[in-house]
């Protein structure tokens, strides 16, 4: 599934991108024949903080120049990218609608009032884009992606001062559900510096889009971890009737770690990317490769 949220004025996706998060960045280029070649620049704790107020990036030099290392890393003359972003610096949203105008021009203010009761900032100077995921006669559903513009600016910016363009924009967990190529209901488990995110999908309908920061205690980010998980297979359950045979995850350590913290026997814990998509000889961890893996799937 490809969620084009805040496409650029050419809907063909870029074959470079990068995500960004307080662990660092990722870097990948789709080559010929389908491969990949990936590379990842760490960044020191504190560096980037993501959230819906400025700054988010605390140390511009830092973060620049990891953009730089890695994307300088995978040996590609383009410039124009797709930038995978934390989903702590957006609110995803699905909304339902009796009705929506057909026309971009007229449906966004819809939307955009909307949105004024249901996100933390102010929505009139926000980046805004919506998709629809279900339309009847009598109702709309949409997958809508807010963003405050000061937030946006930011990476953009330091995107620009490392030598590259951003094209499209993505939140990271959006991005790597495009990378699910399972059609049977399914759970991500996407956590992504200081926060996680839960996600359902039914082919193609996302039915669960749910984030939550985390605490900085260890042992509390493995509670906190723990419910969030436990909330979700909940909802999966009383919504589908069925618990998923496989919880996917996206994020440091990779499956063996997830699977440490959620003690969860019952359910099979895999690495969203395979071993066998992440192999190319520049070890980037296959938990950090979910972003930037669906942001060039066609």
């Amino acid at each position: 599934m490809a969620f084009n949220l805040f496409m650029p004025e050419s809907h063909q996706r870029p074959r470079l991108a990068c995500e960004l998060s307080p662990d660092g960045v990722v870097a990948a280029r789709l080559a010929d024949a389908q491969q990949t070649v990936t590379a990842h620049a760490p960044l020191f704790a504190g560096a980037l903080i993501p959230g819906l107020k400025t700054p988010n990036i605390i140390d511009k030099a830092a973060v620049v120049a990891a953009l730089k290392r890695a994307l300088d890393a995978v040996e590609t003359r383009d410039k124009r990218l797709t930038l995978v972003m934390p989903d702590a610096a957006a609110r995803v949203l699905l909304l339902d609608f009796d009705t929506l105008p057909s026309k971009p021009a007229e449906a966004l203010p819809v939307v955009r009032f909307r949105l004024r009761k249901l996100v933390p900032f102010e929505v009139d100077d926000a980046a805004i884009s919506y998709q629809i995921m279900q339309q009847t006669a009598t109702e709309t559903k949409l997958l809508v992606t807010a963003m405050p513009h000061g937030v946006l600016a930011e990476y953009e910016e330091a995107v620009r001062l490392a030598g590259y363009e951003p094209g499209v924009v993505l939140p990271s967990t959006l991005a790597a559900l495009a990378a699910l190529t399972q059609t049977e209901p399914a759970l991500l488990v996407n956590l992504n510096g200081n926060s996680v995110t839960t996600a359902i999908t039914r082919g193609e309908e996302l039915m669960l889009h749910r984030s939550m920061e985390l605490p900085e205690s260890e042992a509390q980010r493995d509670d906190e971890l723990r419910h969030a998980v436990s909330v979700s297979i909940a909802y999966f359950e009383d919504t589908l009737a069925s618990v998923p045979d496989t919880v996917f995850y996206a994020g440091p350590g990779g499956a063996p770690e997830l699977t440490r913290i959620l003690a969860l026997e019952q359910f099979r814990i895999r690495d969203l990317i395979s071993a066998a998509a992440a192999g190319n000889g520049n070890n980037v961890p296959k938990g950090l490769l979910a972003g930037v893996s669906g942001a060039l799937a066609s």
